[in-house]
This record gives C-alpha cells, structure tokens and sequence, in this order.
C-alpha cells in the first residue's frame, strides 16, 4: 500500500466519515474481525442482534408495534431467523401504503431515496446514518479482500442520478482527494468509448467498478481498437447492479488482464453480499439476515432457487423486515476455503423479470432467448421484452451484417420455446439507451413482474460516500 493511501485510508476517509456522523470506520474494523468467526459464532451473533432489533422496532416504529400485535409476535422470544417465518413478507404496495408508518418514533436524521423503477414501479423510502454507515463499512471491507483500499486509483462507470446529479466543487474536490474518477456510464457512444479507453490507460487506476455491460463494452472496444488495458497493473475489476453474466466475467477479465469481483446489493435492501478471492459470494451476516422464499412464501431449502428476502439490522430509523427483493437466489451451505465464516450465497440468478414464460404456461430464465440473439453477427446489444405469453418485443442495436436471415432465426428460435403462436416482432435501432440510471437489462418480463424495486447497487466506497 503505497503512502498516499495510508494517509487516505487512515486519515482523510476517517474525517469525512466523522464529519457526516457516520461510525463506518468502528463498523469496518469489527467487520473485519467477525468475518474470521466460525460459522456458529456469525450464526449466534446475527441471532442476537436480529433479536434486539426486533424488539427496537416494535417499541418504536408505529407499522411494527400493529404488526407485531397483530399477529402476536413477542419479539423478544425470537431465537433465530426462522422466526421471522411468523412475519409476513413486506413489498412495494406495504411501503407505499405506510410510508409515515414505518418512520421510527424520534428518528434521527432520514434521507428521501427513490429505486429507478426498473419494474416499472418506482419507489419512495428512507434511509438513517446507521445504515449508511453499515454500508460503507461493507463495502469498505469487501474492497480491501482484494489488496486495494481507499486511496488507490479508482475509475468508477457509473449512471445513477444519485451519484451524477450533484457533481458540485466540493463533492469533485473530494473525489480527486480520494482519487475516484467517475465516467458515466449513460454514455457509452462509440466516441465516448475511444475516451474512456484512453482515460483509463492515462490513469492507471488500481481498481475500477462499474455496470458488466458497461465494463464489458469498454473491454471489447478496447480490443477491437487494437489498445491494450491488461498492462496497466489493475488489480480487481468490482462490479454489481447487474446480473453478471460468464462471457461479461470472461470478457472483462480477459482485457482488465484482473479478477472480475461481483457484488450483489440494491439502494434499498443495502449491500448483501461480496465476492472474495476464491469465487464465493459472502453474505454481509452481521448486518443482514437473508431468506430465499419459494412462490408461496415458504422457505427454500439450501440449494434450491428462491427469491431473496432481507432483514437490514442497522435500519431501525426505517426498518424493512423480510423486504423482498424481486430476485432470485441460491443459498449454499458450504464452507469457503477463504477461511471466512461468513454464509455463502451461491448463486444470485436474476430479478423474476429476468425470467420469461412460455405460452404453456412454463417459466425459463432468459438465457434460454439471450443465447440465440447474443451469438448473431453483427449484434452489438439488445433488449427483449415480454409483453404478454402471446407477444415479445427484440429490440436489436446491430451492424449490417445483421441480416433478414437473423431475425428469420429470432423469431423461430422464439417460438420453438416460447410457443408456436407466440407474436415476435425484432426491431433494428442505432443505438439502444440503457435505463436512466445507465444499467442495462437484456430481459424483461411483464408476465412476472418483480415485486420489489429493480437491484439498484452503489457505487464504489469513495462514491457511496459521496451521497451516504
């Protein structure tokens, strides 16, 4: 670690985080410490702390104390996470109907956040200097697995209006201190691509953090150009947001000439988990209790596919208990040879709008229809969209050697899965926009809409800083 990152990470972080009131960097050390716990003492830690949280929220928050009522729930005989078993699960429709409601009695300060609306639902809700702090301190420590930290040169391709939309002196002066570079990644033209190529070979960050889409486009320019980006001593390329897909992993880690390290979170639901150096995703344990639910609200066994539910325990000032996340994810119960005690998520497979549905009625991720457009010549990106199980729209971005005969190969290949009947328009464009918030989805479903905001993610440690 060189000496400006020392007095970074050690100094000037530390008094910007001190002078926000937030306890990130107590949080990051006893991160630090409890992440080498057996996993029966992660296990019983969580549990008491789900447990005091709980009874904090059912004195103070006005929703739960009904809630809690309700149902009879005596937060203080909770033992464990399958408790909340005896909880309903919570989603958008309840956030929005007791918005007031779930503002704690004398809560410090709260932040207004709204998701992207991936989903086609936006959504309002708080979040309190306890949480921020948490998330910092995750992200903090995930970061230092892999032998960078604050201070060390960082290009961010980033779109959220959260993070670009007050770019101010201050803010700009900050992120030079910590040296953090952001590239918008709303902005990914062919001339812009050609600039951020030669920013990141002026740079010569250490790490860079960004959408896969983005990072894999920018990889795949560079290649194309004939300019090299695996020569530039970039240790580890973070990325999030988005599902990350094997050939993005390969792609990405081919021209950074690094390790790929996904990370899986969302604006609203905190960050979750965090790849370490041997591949596994490590579930943030001490701060959030994760569930995998199947359809009917019944918990997944370990190795089977469930949607993602989590109770943040540093969110007493708004709390979200057994929140749903709309994405779909496999719990392991293995140990990782890291060392680390922490749980592992094994796999996170998508939002359920990543997954489509056959006319007869079958649901299939959709890969089964991004395999097909993905491998036609001259397909630079594309979006499928599934209007209806009778109609699905391929919006196609492509060079000419795209031809008549791919969209003949389209819209058989659909129909032989999705159902012979099923209406399949392809739509040549110029250029396909990502979301405002500059991710990029390949799918979506509206015959599954997802039931909580779309994964939002935060930019990397200096930039959540930055609006935390």
């Amino acid at each position: 670690m060189g000496v400006y990152t020392r007095f970074c990470s050690g100094v000037l972080f530390p008094l910007h985080e001190r002078l926000k009131h937030h306890d990130s960097v107590a949080l990051r050390r006893r991160l630090e410490t409890s992440q080498w716990w057996p996993p029966e003492q992660v296990a019983a830690d969580q549990a008491g702390r789900l447990r005091a949280f709980l009874v904090e929220i059912g004195q103070r928050v006005p929703y739960y104390r009904e809630l809690f009522r309700r149902h009879g729930f005596d937060p203080a005989g909770v033992r464990g996470p399958a408790d909340l078993q005896r909880l309903p699960l919570m989603g958008k429709p309840e956030i929005r109907a007791h918005l007031d409601a779930l503002k704690a009695d004398g809560h410090g300060p709260l932040t207004r956040y709204n998701t992207g609306g991936s989903s086609g639902e936006p959504l309002i809700f708080y979040i309190g200097k306890g949480r921020k702090s948490h998330d910092v301190a995750a992200k903090w420590r995930a970061t230092r697995w892999w032998g960078v930290d604050i201070g060390d040169r960082e290009m961010v391709v980033w779109g959220s209006p959260v993070e670009l939309g007050a770019q101010d002196r201050l803010r700009q002066w900050r992120d030079r201190l910590m040296r953090s570079e952001l590239l918008p990644a709303f902005e990914m033209s062919a001339a812009n691509l050609d600039r951020y190529v030669a920013r990141i070979r002026e740079a010569r960050p250490a790490m860079v953090f960004g959408y896969p889409s983005s990072l894999s486009m920018i990889a795949g320019h560079a290649q194309a150009r004939g300019l090299r980006l695996d020569d530039l001593g970039i240790k580890v390329v973070f990325v999030t947001s988005e599902r990350l897909y094997d050939e993005q992993r390969e792609r990405i880690s081919a021209g950074f000439g690094c390790p790929v390290a996904n990370g899986y979170g969302a604006r609203d639901a905190g960050f979750i988990a965090h790849e370490c150096p041997e591949g596994r995703l490590h579930l943030s344990a001490e701060d959030i209790v994760v569930e995998t639910v199947r359809p009917d609200g019944s918990e997944a066994g370990v190795g089977e596919a469930g949607e993602i539910v989590v109770t943040h325990l540093a969110t007493a000032d708004f709390p979200l208990v057994r929140y749903r996340t709309g994405d779909v994810g496999v719990l392991s119960g293995e140990r990782c040879p890291c060392g680390r005690g922490l749980p592992v998520l094994a796999e996170v497979q998508g939002r359920s709008t990543d997954f489509i549905v056959a006319r007869d009625g079958t649901v299939m991720h959709g890969l089964a229809l991004i395999y097909t457009v993905r491998d036609l010549p001259g397909v630079r990106r594309f979006r499928i969209e599934q209007l209806s199980l009778e109609h699905t729209q391929v919006t196609v971005e492509a060079s000419e050697a795209f031809g008549d005969s791919d969209v003949r190969r389209i819209v058989d290949d659909f129909r032989n899965r999705l159902g012979a009947g099923v209406r399949v328009d392809v739509n040549v464009v110029d250029e396909i926009a990502p979301e405002k918030s500059g991710k990029f989805r390949y799918v979506v479903s509206r015959v599954l809409p997802g039931s909580a905001a779309g994964t939002a993610g935060t930019a990397g440690t200096a930039q959540e800083a930055s609006h935390a």
